[in-house]
This record gives C-alpha cells, structure tokens and sequence, in this order.
C-alpha cells in the first residue's frame, strides 16, 4: 500500500469514528506512521485531504456496492434488498471505525467545506445511480412492481435509508431501520 493510501486508511477509521473535526492530523499521521512534516507532501490543506478522504472512501464503497448489486442469479428486489441489509448492518454494529462516512460526515463538513460537500453530492448521486439501475432492472424482470420513475424512487429510498441511519444514531435502536424496511417493502410493491 502507498504511503498517500495509507494515510486514508488510517484516516478513515479514526475519522468513522469521531467525526471530521474530532481528529487531527497529527493523530492521523501518528497512526499511519508517517512524520508529521510531510503531510503537506501528500495534500495541499487538511480541507483537500478531507476532499480526497470522501473520494477514496466513495472509489471504495461504489466497487463494493457494484459487486453486491451485479449478482445475477438474484433477481434486482433480492439484490436490493441484500444491500438494504448490508447498510442496516453496518451502521447497526459496534464497530464505529467501519460506519459509513457519508452518514457520519454529511452535516459536519457540508457547511464549512464546499469542497467536501461537493464530493459528498456526487459520492451520493453515484450511489443514487447505481439504485436506479437496479430498480430499472426490477421492472424489467418483474421482481418491482411499481409505476413510480427509478430514479426518483431511488432518491427516495437513499434519503430514507439516509435518515433511518441518522435516526438509529439519535435513538440507539433499530426501530427508525424497521420502518425504512416497510416503507421500501411498500414503495416496492405499489
């Protein structure tokens, strides 16, 4: 692994788990085992690291969210909701290194950095693109039967997904992803 990759790495898990600003760079550095002086080798400010933290990040989540959702011996509602349950269990367990920085980064950062933000928006709309697909392929071979358009079903279904996850942290419980289950079982089928 490069040196640049593994002060991500490392950044991501540390930043998982106590946000943007909870962490500084020295801790960061520390952990990946790089001097602090040459951080500034690697990124031009710690706002453009934060920029390229999200886009490593996102490179990272679309190639795995792309794997889940290509199984073709599952039909598109499977897949779907094989990735439905990846998100409950990863924002469900213990592990707060390995949360979605999405979640945990989305209201820190939006406001101070137009940067991040940014790579957020277009983290997300991939991720949005990659849901209209599969809903596209679900009406195709029947398994979603439904007459809204993909595309702003699948806006609506990340937003509540996106919202059930905020809502958990808030509550500590599984109630807010129950209801986000139902309402897509329901948006599903209508």
């Amino acid at each position: 692994m490069n040196v640049r990759a593994r002060i991500l790495g490392d950044a991501q898990r540390l930043i998982a788990a106590r946000g943007f600003t909870g962490v500084g760079l020295s801790e960061i550095l520390r952990s990946a085992g790089i001097p602090k002086g040459s951080f500034y080798y690697w990124f031009a400010s710690k706002e453009a690291f934060g920029a390229d933290l999200l886009r490593f990040y996102f490179e990272n989540y679309l190639r795995e969210l792309d794997e889940m959702l290509s199984d073709q011996d599952a039909t598109a509602r499977e897949r779907l909701s094989n990735y439905w349950r990846f998100w409950r269990d990863n924002q469900e367990s213990n592990d707060l290194e390995g949360k979605c920085l999405a979640v945990k980064l989305a209201a820190e950062v939006s406001d101070i950095s137009e940067d991040m933000r940014n790579v957020l928006s277009a983290g997300t709309t991939a991720i949005i693109g990659r849901i209209t697909n599969v809903l596209e392929e679900g009406f195709e071979d029947g398994s979603i039967l439904t007459s809204v358009d993909a595309k702003e079903l699948a806006e609506t279904l990340y937003q509540i997904w996106l919202g059930a996850s905020l809502m958990t942290k808030i509550t500590r419980n599984a109630a807010p992803f129950d209801a986000a289950l139902k309402a897509t079982d329901q948006m599903l089928q209508s």
